[in-house]
């Protein structure tokens, strides 16, 4: 069965995300995600056109989520997609997403950024072992793999995570949608993801036996 979970009230809209990334913000405009856009008043120790050159020079290293209800035996129920409106005001949908900051774990990153977009009351289930289910490396320029992102080379780490508790879509988020597995990966759903993670989310239910 599909179900919602719409955007509510926003208290303490931007939770934990004006912290540092080399020794700069967080996120900056439209930046919490490769073309998942997560935008944070809070610019911190660089501006926009200071992160810009950053992204000039170096590949950025995000951790992405893909969030799951599962039952008692341990399987996936559910995949939860975010609903999200892009700059140009087209509608898509995502997965939870951001940068590892200086000095942050990959554990603690995802942590942050699964609070920052689902809410504090999501009470992810962090893997015991902080290993991706997959690499995914994303370039400016289509052809170079199946994602892109129009702003910059980023690698991301990406995670099957568990989540326990109530989701209240927080920042730019419309809504987080819950789909069956079979929902999830058909055509027409995966086709709206941004940047090619269609193919991210193929490759998350097939790492949990999800993929018929």
């Amino acid at each position: 069965m599909t179900s919602t979970c719409r955007r509510q009230p926003e208290r303490g809209r931007f939770g934990r995300s004006g912290n540092l990334h080399l020794r700069t913000c967080d996120s900056g405009s439209y930046d919490e995600h490769m073309s998942v856009r997560t935008p944070d008043p809070n610019s911190g120790w660089l501006g926009d056109d200071e992160l810009a050159a950053i992204r000039l020079r170096l590949p950025l290293l995000y951790v992405e989520a893909v969030p799951v209800h599962v039952d008692g035996l341990g399987r996936v129920t559910d995949v939860g997609l975010l609903l999200r409106a892009t700059k140009t005001g087209s509608i898509t949908r995502t997965i939870v997403s951001g940068r590892v900051m200086y000095g942050e774990t990959v554990r603690e990153a995802l942590f942050r950024h699964i609070e920052k977009d689902l809410g504090p009351m999501a009470f992810p289930l962090l893997p015991a072992s902080a290993h991706p289910f997959s690499v995914a490396e994303y370039f400016p320029e289509a052809g170079r793999s199946p994602f892109t992102d129009e702003r910059q080379h980023a690698v991301s780490l990406a995670f099957v995570v568990p989540v326990t508790g109530t989701c209240e879509p927080r920042q730019d988020a419309l809504e987080v949608t819950w789909l069956t597995p079979e929902e999830a990966l058909a055509d027409a759903v995966t086709s709206e993801m941004e940047g090619g993670r269609g193919v991210l989310l193929r490759a998350a239910l097939a790492s949990v036996g999800r993929l018929n």
